[in-house]
């Protein structure tokens, strides 16, 4: 036995002595490491490397990805851009023939508002000739029901388009929020994505710096990295850039409609209430002027009805085929537009590239803790690997991946990555100045803070793994998509069919007060005629002409 330990310690002196040949000490680090049953540590330090792992995304579609067409039916329009055949491409927001079908659903409040403009011109240029032209000879009729209805029309007119314009303007409100809000959390959601990835290519950025004791990465896996920060800086910065072009292009688009959806309502309220006014008193001219006006702006209201009537749609359509996209997140859909989601064979391997990185600088740590920091047998002048360390053993890194980064998952003599940092403080010593440990403890001060600082690397991006799984998998993106569905659909939905809603009964209200304006005032030109032919009648416009 004795023979034994004086050939295992003739052995060591002559692997530390050969220590400058990288091969040779690789291969003592494992002669060591294979006796040693208390560290686990990876059998392939020296890893094939990640970009093994990682793959072009371009040649490698995930399996499964089966064509999914988002809203089918509820994107069911004619194309005018195809000969007015049906659309059947489903929601694509970026494409033009979704877009043409989804803008021609505006067709009939166009063609309305073309019906509206010729025949009531029509109606004021005839009427205009009637007036200028022919003179009436005859007494004029006067009807008290006429009276009557003709007033209380337009007085039930007024106020179904005060309503109507009441609801569209707190619509609108509530739906610019809602507008607001979805946007800035997928401008969130997008940044938060960035940021991590970011993170994620400093820590992998870091690793390439890590030096323990003079020992560093292997070239090929630091070449590797390059590789894989340089896939990360290609793609990485999409989500970011997908969302914040998405909010501007809503905001360039939806900023000057609710501009004019702000000024129609004002437009309505106004005309409505000083029509009514200025039919009640009787101001012929002034009605007669605003009847002019209230027709070119109902012409551009039934306009503005089929411009928002689009926005509703696609607001509904895009609800729906996010909720679609929910219950098949790997479909190879147009979804993509909203936030890019990787494939997840793709994914799965950059997950595995960060775990290799995370795996070997782990082994490094070890080795260099079962190699040098608990060794007691390498010579003095073995400097920089002797230091005088002497004391307690140190806790090597217990792999995350299979026990977890708890403490109690790990065994005697193992330490958890999240507690390396505290623990590892116990086992300090003091240094002279030539770095020679003067009391007892098997690390020294610079060699600590080297150890920390590839803990960190390796505890970040163990940290980030299942960030990586879950943008890999689509999980994030659905969880975005999802929240989205779920929370801030219904409020779009509701108060953009508000906007819809308030606008068309405003317009439609206001279309109609126009007609028993001149009712009314013809009306009550006809009763004041009569009350100057027949006196001792009532004379409040209410009563219509009763006989005291």
């Amino acid at each position: 036995m004795d023979h034994m330990k004086q050939k295992k310690a003739k052995d060591d002196e002559e692997a530390l002595e050969d220590k400058e040949s990288d091969s040779s000490y690789r291969s003592y680090a494992k002669q060591l490491l294979s006796e040693n049953e208390k560290v686990d540590l990876p059998s392939d330090v020296n890893s094939p490397g990640i970009m093994s792992l990682v793959k072009g995304k371009s040649g490698n579609g995930g399996s499964g990805n089966e064509s999914f067409i988002l809203a089918e039916k509820e994107t069911y329009r004619k194309d005018p851009l195809d000969h007015f055949n049906y659309y059947t491409g489903g929601w694509n927001i970026s494409d033009v023939h979704y877009l043409a079908s989804v803008a021609y659903s505006s067709a009939p409040f166009a063609a309305i508002a073309v019906v509206w403009f010729v025949l009531f011109g029509l109606f004021l240029l005839f009427a205009c000739i009637c007036c200028c032209c022919c003179r009436r000879k005859k007494p004029y009729g006067y009807s008290r029901i006429a009276y009557a209805l003709s007033l209380i029309f337009l007085v039930i007119f007024t106020i179904a388009a005060i309503v109507g314009c009441a609801i569209m303007y707190t619509g609108e409100g509530r739906f610019q929020g809602s507008v607001n809000g979805v946007t800035n959390y997928l401008v969130n959601k997008g940044t938060n994505i960035v940021n991590n990835l970011i993170s994620v290519y400093n820590y992998l950025s870091s690793a390439k710096n890590i030096a323990l004791n003079e020992q560093f990465l292997p070239p090929d896996l630091i070449s590797q990295i390059d590789k894989v920060n340089s896939l990360i800086n290609a793609t990485g910065n999409i989500p970011h850039l997908k969302s914040a072009h998405i909010k501007d292009s809503i905001l360039n688009i939806l900023n000057p409609v609710n501009i004019a959806l702000i000024s129609v309502t004002f437009l309505l309220l106004l005309l409505a209430f000083l029509g009514f006014l200025f039919s009640i008193l009787g101001m012929q001219s002034c009605v007669y002027l605003f009847v002019v006006i209230g027709w070119i702006i109902i012409t551009l209201t039934f306009t503005l009805c089929g411009i928002f009537l689009v926005f509703h749609n696609i607001v509904a359509d895009t609800c729906i085929a996010m909720n679609q996209w929910v219950q098949n997140p790997m479909a190879n859909s147009a979804i993509k537009e909203l936030l890019p989601c990787w494939d997840r064979e793709f994914g799965q391997n950059v997950m595995d590239a960060s775990r290799s990185v995370s795996t070997g600088v782990n082994g490094i740590l070890n080795q260099y803790i079962v190699l040098v920091a608990n060794n007691d047998t390498i010579p003095p002048q073995s400097v920089p690997l002797y230091y005088n360390q002497s004391g307690p053993l140190v806790p090597a890194i217990c792999d995350p991946y299979t026990t977890g980064d708890t403490q109690q998952g790990c065994g005697e003599g193992l330490v958890a990555l999240s507690n390396a940092t505290e623990e590892w403080k116990k086992y300090l010593c003091q240094v002279s100045a030539a770095g020679v440990c003067t009391t007892v403890g098997r690390l020294t001060p610079i060699i600590y803070y080297q150890m920390i600082s590839a803990v960190n690397v390796s505890f970040g991006l163990y940290n980030y793994g299942p960030f990586l799984a879950s943008l890999a998998d689509c999980t994030v993106i659905r969880d975005t998509l999802k929240e989205i569905s779920e929370n801030h659909c219904p409020g779009l939905r509701k108060y953009s069919q508000w906007v819809y809603i308030g606008l068309v009964t405003a317009t439609g209200s206001v279309l109609l007060s126009l007609i028993f304006w001149v009712l009314y005032a013809r009306e009550r030109r006809h009763r004041k005629y009569t009350k100057r032919i027949n006196k001792g009648y009532d004379e409040s416009p209410l009563v219509g002409g009763r006989k005291l």
